[in-house]
């Protein structure tokens, strides 16, 4: 096949032993050269198995006992296929385009073979240089995801300083680290926007061209090898997506790099800068080769198009299974597809098979490479975990200042504040069900909100984690750490803010002395409550049912927190015992009143006959908990649901 002509003289002319690269800084022992990289898949297979689902009608028939449930044995299992022998290669400054419609398996075959899809259902050999890829492989080979998955609040500068000074190796200084975050941004194009916050949907910020290449920039600071991108066009205009494949190509043929990308409908411009291109249709290959011979190839088929026509999208009709004769176009019919596929099984697979099994071998000079002196080893590639913490808490507080401390979030504190100042005003020590209110308000205020936004902490950052995880950039523990220190703040703000408003003018115990030990046990129970979140928010991952469970959750301990009903049913006392409210309020009481005799005697309860007032003063304020114990509860429920917290990270597949 004269199509593949050309790889050997692309690998004759890839220069092994010292390649340029123009992220490099001052030697080439503080940043590592760019390994050349031979990427090759051979009959790649993927399947999966889909358990059939019983429908309503056979539930109903079974109920009704007019149906005997299947069993295990017996129960339909449907298994998809979704790459079907996909074979194919590219080299170094090579630029490689993937084709084909929805569902066609693109984004399937960019994850095996960027090493991010395992198991026994992956079938086939994906090789890097002739050998199977290894940690020093893979840590050269940059994936961008077809979601642009950035934090929105940092700017464009922060975010890039922040992933070199994750990513590159501890043997560069700090300033080098910046000096390559900088190197990137003006080789993409990024310096004018790099004061710019990255924004969302909802944050107004960079464009969505914009975007897409820092996500690329988030993967050249590694300086790889291999970049596979899935759908970098997706959401860009004809101008964006095509400046954006002029980088691409840029980066390939100017530098050597393995360039892997699919899209799914580029325009005649982009088409042309492909080097070769990869059709798929319902996992199956209908054409692998250079982009210019691609037209050629299916006339030689008998398939051509009945006017001129960008090729791109006549390649994706004919995946589609969509082909026009004579103006009068045949709709999706099967047989096009299957026709397609034979005739590349029969004349394009073997030459495909010969040509990659021919192509130059890079394995002995990868060797040789790795074993210069000058070369980094793989551990320099790890920062330190003190490192790695304080680059992530000052990332975690740049971005989350926005959130903690929003204009809406101020104004609730505020005016929770006033309310209480007003509705309690300088009220009467001795009015006891007033200041009891009072007292459980506060508890149910700060018990409810921190839970409740802590809960959305762990489900929002998923996709970041996970990605970030994946590539290495941080170990788990100094990501939590980050978290937990970073809660401990900014979160305690606002509510320390609140209690001093509120604290003097609702009238409660003068003195000093009080008043911090109020303030340290409402922090206390805001830091268990906030645990309570986060532990909900990791074991269940998805924000609209950890809402609704900690909402449920933070009822439950409301209703049993001893203000509402003091004796809780016998079947649900323990609900008691595990609350935070309940431990919260006992607490303020105590702080509010002191010990149980005080009380007792300041009502002219002690000696007396038991009245109705003193049974209550007895059993609502006096309580059955004592306060070194409410203070110890409080504080194993901070670390304990923290821990929960970490143990439920750990259980996330990368």
């Amino acid at each position: 096949m004269s199509g593949f002509d050309r790889v050997d003289n692309q690998m004759k002319g890839t220069n092994l032993s010292a390649p340029q690269d123009p992220l490099s800084l001052s030697s080439s022992s503080s940043s590592s050269p760019c390994l050349p990289i031979t990427l090759k898949f051979l009959d790649v297979c993927y399947r999966v198995k889909i358990h059939g689902k019983t429908g309503d009608s056979s539930k109903i028939k079974r109920l009704l006992g007019l149906e005997h449930k299947p069993s295990d044995e017996t129960q339909s299992t449907e298994e998809r296929t979704i790459l079907n022998g996909v074979t194919g290669m590219v080299s170094p400054g090579e630029f490689m385009a993937i084709l084909g419609p929805s569902g066609s398996g693109k984004s399937t075959l960019l994850n095996a073979v960027a090493g991010r899809l395992h198991g026994p259902y992956l079938t086939g050999k994906i090789l890097f240089n002739d050998a199977k890829p290894t940690k020093h492989t893979l840590k050269r080979t940059g994936f961008v995801a077809q979601d642009d998955l950035l934090y929105p609040h940092l700017t464009v500068r922060e975010t890039l300083v922040f992933v070199a000074l994750l990513r590159l190796p501890r043997s560069l200084t700090r300033a080098d680290k910046i000096k390559a975050a900088e190197s990137v941004m003006s080789e993409l194009g990024l310096e004018k926007c790099e004061n710019t916050v990255v924004g969302n949907t909802f944050i107004r910020g960079i464009s969505g061209g914009e975007r897409k290449r820092v996500s690329i920039a988030h993967e050249l600071l590694i300086n790889p090898s291999l970049l596979v991108l899935d759908e970098p066009t997706s959401g860009l205009d004809a101008t964006a997506a095509l400046r954006l494949v002029q980088t691409l190509a840029g980066m390939a043929h100017g530098r050597g790099k393995a360039v892997v990308t699919s899209i799914h409908q580029p325009s005649s411009r982009v088409f042309q800068m492909f080097d070769t291109v990869l059709l798929l249709s319902e996992g199956k290959c209908l054409f692998y080769g250079k982009g210019r011979d691609a037209m050629a190839y299916f006339e030689s088929v008998g398939y051509e198009p009945a006017f001129p026509m960008n090729p791109a999208d006549f390649l994706l009709d004919l995946a589609n299974g969509v082909h026009q004769i004579n103006g009068a176009t045949e709709r999706e019919k099967p047989n096009v597809k299957q026709t397609l596929a034979v005739a590349y099984n029969t004349l394009l697979a073997p030459n495909v098979k010969t040509c990659i099994d021919a192509s130059p071998s890079l394995g002995e000079n990868v060797r040789f490479y790795k074993t210069r002196e000058n070369a980094p080893r793989i551990t320099s590639c790890i920062t330190t975990w003190f490192s790695q913490l304080c680059i992530l808490l000052h990332r975690l507080l740049k971005e989350r200042r926005h959130e903690s401390f929003d204009a809406l979030r101020v104004f609730q504190v505020i005016s929770a504040s006033l309310l209480a100042d007003l509705m309690w005003w300088h009220s009467d020590y001795r009015d006891v069900h007033d200041r009891l209110g009072l007292l459980f308000f506060i508890s149910i205020f700060w018990g409810v909100i921190p839970s409740f936004n802590a809960v959305f902490t762990f489900p929002q950052e998923r996709a970041i984690f996970t990605r970030e995880r994946s590539s290495g950039m941080y170990t788990l523990s100094s990501y939590f750490m980050a978290h937990v220190i970073g809660s401990l703040s900014m979160e305690l703000v606002l509510p320390t803010t609140f209690l001093t408003l509120t604290y003097w003018m609702v009238g409660l115990r003068p003195g000093l002395v009080p008043f911090f030990l109020t303030l340290s046990v409402l922090l206390l129970y805001i830091l268990a409550s906030q645990g309570l979140g986060l532990a909900l928010g990791a074991a269940i991952m998805d924000a609209k049912k950890a809402s609704t469970i900690v909402t449920v959750t933070m009822l439950a301990f409301v209703l049993t927190g001893g203000y509402y009903v003091n004796k809780v049913p016998y079947g649900m006392v323990w609900m008691k015992y595990i609350s935070t409210t309940f431990y919260c309020y006992r607490l303020l009481i105590a702080i509010q009143y002191g010990n149980g005799d005080d009380i007792l005697r300041m009502f002219g309860c002690k000696g007396t006959s038991m009245t109705a007032g003193c049974r209550f003063m007895e059993e609502e304020v006096v309580g059955d908990i004592g306060m070194w114990t409410s203070v110890c509860v409080l504080f194993f429920m901070f670390v304990g649901y923290r821990v929960l917290a970490y143990m439920a990270l750990r259980r996330i597949k990368l």
